[in-house]
């Protein structure tokens, strides 16, 4: 038994970094976890304590009718949906000032998973989210949605301020039955920032930001489930960057 037991939430993007920190978090704390990704993973996920393997559900969220194929499972299974977290997300690794190294393909590929990605879940699971007592919606966003940040494409830092937008207009929209909510950490240490290319942006972070360091996913993953917790707070982008915005 935890604190979220008998709700039921769907992680998307949930198979690496973030998503998957949150995920187990939530399992930890009692909750049924749905997990996704583009593709089936080879093995099957069991969070610790459980005697069984997490529902998986492969579906790539900036496809209509895949993701309402995939709130179709969720209902078909658990007929509930307490908690959605919109974390799947996507970039390209191009400097901010390299406008010719953009293309037209990127722009929409981008904004498919991480502004029509959270639209076409929210949207699908809006019907079961009415139903629960506790219905909420955590969008991962990022800082580089709320101000110019070295180290995000153009195309990645546009998107995310549009999805920190879609978060105050689904909180007026679907209140008072649906609290909604964003996320937007600073730099995390995900499997995307572990190559050469960022060493120069983590150095920096470590240099400017307030806490001196870069964060971890658990760290996200502990601020989502204070702002699952938080009945009284929507409409909300709260930052997670150890002060790196302060610079």
């Amino acid at each position: 038994m935890g604190e979220f037991s008998g709700q039921v939430a769907l992680v998307t993007g949930s198979m690496s970094g973030m998503g998957a920190a949150i995920a187990e978090r939530l399992a930890k704390e009692g909750a049924t976890v749905v997990l996704n990704s583009r593709t089936t993973p080879e093995t099957p996920v069991r969070f610790p304590g459980s005697d069984h393997d997490a529902m998986h559900v492969a579906c790539d969220v900036s496809n209509e009718q895949s993701v309402s194929s995939m709130i179709g499972a969720i209902e078909s299974r658990y007929n509930a949906l307490d908690i959605l977290v919109n974390c799947a997300g996507t970039t390209v690794n191009i400097a901010h000032d390299d406008l010719k190294g953009v293309s037209t393909e990127d722009w929409y590929r981008i904004y498919g998973v991480n502004v029509i990605g959270p639209w076409n879940t929210i949207k699908a699971a809006e019907h079961l989210l009415r139903r629960s007592k506790h219905a909420v919606v955590i969008n991962i966003s990022s800082v580089s949605g709320l101000r110019p940040a070295f180290g995000s494409s153009v195309p990645y830092a546009v998107s995310k301020a549009a999805l920190n937008h879609l978060t105050l207009q689904m909180a007026r929209a679907l209140g008072p039955d649906i609290r909604v909510n964003a996320i937007a950490p600073g730099l995390i240490e995900t499997p995307w920032i572990r190559g050469e290319n960022w060493l120069e942006t983590r150095r920096k972070v470590a240099q400017l930001a307030s806490l001196k360091r870069s964060g971890q996913p658990e760290e996200v993953a502990e601020a989502c489930l204070g702002l699952i917790r938080s009945t009284y707070v929507t409409g909300v982008i709260l930052t997670v960057d150890g002060g790196l915005s302060l610079a």
